[in-house]
C-alpha cells in the first residue's frame, strides 16, 4: 500500500509539472487560433502522463524494459492525440470562419443566413442568436423606413395644409386693406375660422413631438369610465348634429380607472372627431366600454364603408389620411397618431379593425386597480 502511494505522488508530481507548463503555454497561445490550443491541451495531457511515467521511473519503481514499453505506449498516444486535436481544430477553425463570413454578410445590412454545414453546439447556438438578432434588426430597419416615410407625408402634407390657408389669409388681408370688400365682416369671421385652424393644426404638433420625445406628463387620478364618455359625446354632439350623424351611447361599464382625464378627454375627442367626419350624413356613430381581461376596452364605431386591409397597420402612424383627399378640413393625419401615443403613456394599446358597414376604435386601458 505504501508503494502505490509512492507511486501516485511521484505521478501527481510529475504530471503537475507538465500542466504548469501547459498552462504557460496555453496562456501564451490564447490569442491564437483554437487549433493551436487543443494541440497544446493534446500534447499537455501526453506530456502529463510521460512525466509521471518518468518521474515513476526514476524513483526505481520501473524497470528499463518497462519504461521502454511505457515511453513507447506514450509517443504512439501522443501522436494520436496531437492529430486528432489538429483535425479538431482545423474543423472548428473552418465553421468558425463559415460563421464570421455569414455574421459580416449581417453586419453589411444584409440578412443573417446560418451556415449549412454541421457546428457544435456552442457555434450552433450563436447561430440561432445571430439569427434572431437578425431578424430583430430587420423588423428595426423596416420601423425606421415606415416611420421615415411618415415623416416625409407629414412634412408634404402640412406644407399643403399651411399653404392653403395662409394664402387665403394674404388675399383677405390684401382686399380688406385695399377696400375692396364689400362685406368685411364676413371676411373677418372667414379670417377668424383659418386662424383657428392653424392654431388647432400647431397645438396638435405640439402635443405630438410631446408624445414622441417622452415628455408628455401625466396627472393621474381615478374617474370612472362612465363620466369620461359622457363628457366625450356631450363635446362631439354639436359636430354630429352639424353633419347630421347620430351619437349612440351603447351600454358603458362604471369601471374606475387611473388616467389623465384631460388627456383621455382629447382621446376620445379625436376618436369621436375622426367618426363623425368620415361617416355620412343619417349614419350612427356608437361608443360602447365594457371590461375584458386586458381591462377596460373603450370601443367607437362609425359607418365609413371600412378601411382597406393593407391601410389598416397604417391608421395610427404620425401624417397618415389614406388615400382620399388632402384638403385641409381632413385633418393634418395627427389625431390618430396623438390617439396611440396618449393611450400607450397609460399602459395600453389602441387598435382598429372592419366591422360590417364601417370600423371600429379601440383603446385598452388598465383598470384602476390593475394601474395601482
Amino acid at each position: 500500500m505504501k508503494d502505490l502511494l509512492l507511486i501516485a505522488a511521484f505521478a501527481f508530481a510529475g504530471a503537475t509539472c507538465a500542466g504548469l507548463l501547459g498552462a504557460l503555454a496555453l496562456r501564451a497561445v490564447r490569442r491564437r487560433s483554437v487549433a493551436v490550443s487543443l494541440a497544446v491541451v493534446a500534447a499537455v495531457a501526453v506530456t502529463a502522463m510521460l512525466a509521471g511515467t518518468l518521474a515513476v521511473a526514476q524513483a526505481m519503481f520501473l524497470s528499463p524494459h518497462d519504461l521502454k514499453v511505457v515511453t513507447l505506449v506514450v509517443a504512439m498516444a501522443a501522436v494520436v492525440s496531437l492529430a486528432t486535436a489538429l483535425l479538431l481544430g482545423r474543423w472548428v477553425v473552418a465553421r468558425s470562419r463559415d460563421l464570421a463570413l455569414a455574421a459580416r454578410d449581417f453586419g453589411d445590412g444584409g440578412s443573417f443566413a446560418a451556415p449549412l454545414a454541421p457546428a457544435t453546439a456552442e457555434l450552433s447556438h450563436l447561430s440561432r442568436e445571430l439569427a434572431a438578432t437578425s431578424a430583430k434588426l430587420a423588423a428595426s430597419r423596416e420601423r425606421e423606413r415606415a416611420l421615415e416615410s411618415s415623416r416625409r407625408e407629414l412634412v408634404a402634407w402640412i406644407s399643403h395644409d399651411l399653404r392653403t390657408p395662409l394664402a387665403g389669409l394674404r388675399a383677405m388681408s390684401e382686399a380688406l386693406e385695399d377696400g375692396v370688400v364689400a362685406d368685411p365682416t364676413r371676411y373677418h369671421r372667414q379670417i377668424r375660422t383659418e386662424v383657428d385652424r392653424l392654431n388647432s393644426m400647431v397645438g396638435d404638433l405640439f402635443e405630438l413631438s410631446r408624445i414622441h420625445a417622452g415628455a408628455l406628463a401625466l396627472t393621474t387620478s381615478r374617474m370612472s369610465v362612465y363620466d369620461l364618455i359622457g363628457d366625450a359625446l356631450s363635446g362631439a354632439d354639436p359636430l354630429a348634429r352639424e353633419h347630421g350623424v347620430r351619437l349612440v351611447g351603447e351600454p358603458v361599464a362604471a369601471v374606475p380607472v387611473e388616467v389623465d382625464g384631460k388627456e383621455m378627454t382629447r382621446v376620445l375627442a379625436n376618436l369621436l372627431v375622426n367618426a363623425i367626419r368620415h361617416t355620412p350624413a343619417d349614419g350612427t356613430v356608437a361608443v360602447a366600454a365594457e371590461r375584458s381581461a386586458d381591462g377596460v376596452v373603450v370601443s367607437v364605431t362609425d359607418c365609413c364603408g371600412g378601411i382597406p386591409d393593407e391601410d389598416l397597420p397604417r391608421v395610427f402612424d404620425t401624417g397618415w389620411r389614406g388615400s382620399e383627399a388632402r384638403t385641409p378640413p381632413a385633418g393634418a393625419g395627427l389625431g390618430l397618431a396623438i390617439v396611440r401615443g396618449i393611450v400607450e403613456a397609460h399602459a395600453g394599446r389602441a387598435d382598429v379593425r372592419n366591422v360590417p358597414g364601417g370600423c371600429r376604435f379601440e383603446i385598452v386601458l388598465p383598470t384602476a386597480d390593475a394601474a395601482a
